[in-house]
């Protein structure tokens, strides 16, 4: 089955590619894969300290898959797969990539001005072309509707 690889976050970016992966995958038969990443800590605090920031980290990634598979299922009708991984983003869609032959496309979208993003710099930038997949882009400042109507 073609799959649509999303990584989900906080950003609202990331809701406009979970929305076009959803719909293109309503459209082709295809699924969704929903990723939330867990980044590794900048710093190593006393044990319970430690304990209690990871948890909460979990908890909010889990909060995240949780809500984006609702929108996928109520959005597009499909039932999506949910993770949660924890490591360096790049590395972390890499591996999630080369474990699942289903993945078809990695969908990232763009800030709405500025910058991108660090995985859409990446995937687009110096290991663009090592991935088994093309990398699908949405613009972060399209319009819904014009989303609505590509996907």
């Amino acid at each position: 089955m073609r799959t649509y690889l999303v990584v989900i976050d906080d950003s609202p970016e990331a809701s406009l590619a979970l929305r076009f992966a959803a719909r293109r995958a309503a459209r082709t038969g295809g699924g969704v894969m929903v990723l939330a990443i867990i980044p590794p800590q900048d710093f190593v605090a006393f044990g319970g300290v430690q304990a209690t920031i990871e948890a909460e980290a979990r908890e909010h990634a889990e909060t995240l898959v949780s809500a984006a598979a609702d929108t996928v299922q109520q959005e597009a009708n499909v039932t999506p797969q949910i993770m949660v991984r924890q490591g360096k983003p790049a590395e972390v869609v890499c591996q999630v990539i080369a474990e699942n032959d289903e993945v078809a496309a990695l969908v990232l979208a763009t800030a709405a001005s500025g910058a991108p993003g660090p995985l859409v710099a990446h995937f687009t930038g110096q290991d663009a072309g090592t991935l088994p997949c093309p990398v699908m882009l949405v613009p972060g400042g399209i319009d819904i509707a014009r989303l609505d109507a590509l996907s």
